[in-house]
């Protein structure tokens, strides 16, 4: 018999607290890219050496408002004042091709993705908590970082005890060890998501 499988691609969401190795993780894993990472938008202005299309789409505060209003946002936040949002539309193009899509964002924006009533999305999804080993490695690790004084990694402790009880809402969760354990975890979850009989489509 002569045939043809064809596979969608996976939507790897990927959270984590401050500190959690969320940064770090993500750089391992586009050091052999084989899959799509997606850019955000964001209505903040470009740091120097940052790039339109490729750190993130730089638009002004209107034109975000407006894609808002289309609906054409998978998710979206505001930080600080200004705004960090996923086009829909460019990763479902991208699913639909075949390739898999990789997404960082907090809990709230995983928490939008699930909640987002495209059924094709949530069943391309595949989030995944990093989990601290514990909240005093957090710690250490934020004191390490050398770039925030006490008060501010008290706060950021204080919000990733909160963020890390909700551990559960995620289909995988990884807890955070060594750079390198902590992609081989991830490697793993990508490789069994990519094997799921129901991603393929037997075509003659």
């Amino acid at each position: 018999m002569n045939s043809t499988f064809q596979r969608t691609g996976v939507l790897f969401v990927l959270s984590a607290p401050s500190g959690g190795g969320k940064t770090t993780l993500c750089a391992g894993l586009r050091a052999n890219q084989d899959f799509v990472y997606s850019v955000s938008c964001t209505t903040r202005a470009p740091r120097p050496g940052e790039r339109d299309g490729e750190h993130y789409h730089f638009l002004s505060q209107e034109e975000f408002t407006r894609r808002v209003e289309a609906e054409e946002f998978l998710e979206y936040a505001e930080v600080h004042g200004r705004y960090y949002g996923t086009l829909k539309s460019t990763v479902i193009e991208n699913l639909r091709q075949g390739l898999d899509v990789l997404i960082d964002v907090d809990i709230a924006g995983a928490a939008s993705i699930r909640a987002c009533g495209d059924r094709f999305i949530t069943d391309s999804l595949a989030d995944v908590f990093v989990m601290p080993p514990s909240v005093e490695e957090l710690r250490q690790r934020l004191e390490r970082r050398g770039t925030e004084a006490p008060e501010q990694i008290a706060l950021r402790v204080r919000n990733a005890v909160a963020e890390m009880e909700r551990w559960y809402e995620y289909k995988y969760t990884i807890i955070s060890r060594t750079p390198p354990e902590d992609v081989e975890s991830f490697r793993a979850i990508m490789q069994a998501e990519r094997q799921l009989t129901r991603r393929y489509v037997n075509t003659p």
